[in-house]
């Protein structure tokens, strides 16, 4: 029995030991046609096993890159694709640089600091306070996420101030922005809450489409009380099933 042990070193696992084996193959052939017809069959082998590289762009030169790596990069056959060399496959990334400076507030991580850069230098009065306030909604919200309970604003407001020396102020309460779209709720309830409105549940009915609960209005297209002047009479059914049925007891027997 042949072990695992006694084989050659699979380079790339993921296409199986079959494949490893006609990959061997492939080295032993002397004929350079006959060698790059094995290897390309071997490639569409190679696409079959592993359907998921099919969509991958240009997935025919990835294969064809695993095909000299599976080799040792000792492959000599015409490929429609120039071969890789070791140097440019295992080649390392650049080390990616890690900044020194230290973190004032390390609770509220590095990108507190950039915004308070830039909200320091920024001369319009209006966009500075609006930066405030997004600073302070990034403070909420990095607290809440470290400690798992609401936050005061005056709080944040206080800590605000000492990060950035006083220079910054955090307007607690909400934002004027959030003051107005209140303001223009109410005024537009206050609108919707006059005389002549298109449904009225609560008030008398003036003139309104719909009024479920005043029955003693009139004018209105339905009426579900016994209110008069309603388009559509749901008492007129009721009535003339009663008139039937004294009909019915008044007839001779």
């Amino acid at each position: 029995m042949e072990y695992n042990t006694t084989r050659s070193r699979m380079l790339m696992p993921e296409y199986g030991r079959n494949v490893q084996k006609m990959v061997e193959y492939l080295l032993t052939v002397e004929d350079r046609a006959a060698r790059l017809r094995n290897a390309e069959a071997v490639i569409e082998l190679m696409g079959t096993l592993n359907p998921h590289l099919k969509t991958v762009e240009d997935y025919k030169h990835k294969l064809w890159d695993h095909l000299y790596q599976m080799t040792g990069f000792n492959l000599d056959v015409d490929s429609p694709y120039p071969p890789p060399t070791a140097e440019e496959v295992f080649k390392k990334p650049e080390r990616i640089p890690y900044p020194q400076a230290p973190i004032k507030e390390r609770h509220l991580g590095r990108n507190l600091t950039s915004l308070l850069d830039k909200a320091l230098v920024e001369p319009d009065a209006d966009k500075r306070q609006a930066l405030t306030q997004l600073i302070g909604y990034y403070m909420k919200l990095a607290y809440t996420n470290w400690h798992k309970e609401p936050v005061h604003d005056d709080m944040i407001k206080n800590e605000l101030s000492i990060l950035s020396g006083g220079q910054l102020t955090y307007e607690t309460g909400g934002y004027r922005v959030h003051f107005d779209t209140r303001t223009n709720f109410k005024q537009r309830s206050n609108e919707r809450s006059g005389g002549g409105g298109g449904r009225n549940y609560k008030g008398s009915n003036q003139g309104g489409e719909r009024n479920d609960r005043d029955r003693s209005g009139g004018g209105g297209n339905r009426n579900f009380g016994n209110g008069g002047g309603g388009g559509n009479n749901y008492n007129k059914n009721r009535k003339f099933k009663n008139n039937k049925n004294n009909n019915n007891k008044q007839q001779p027997q």
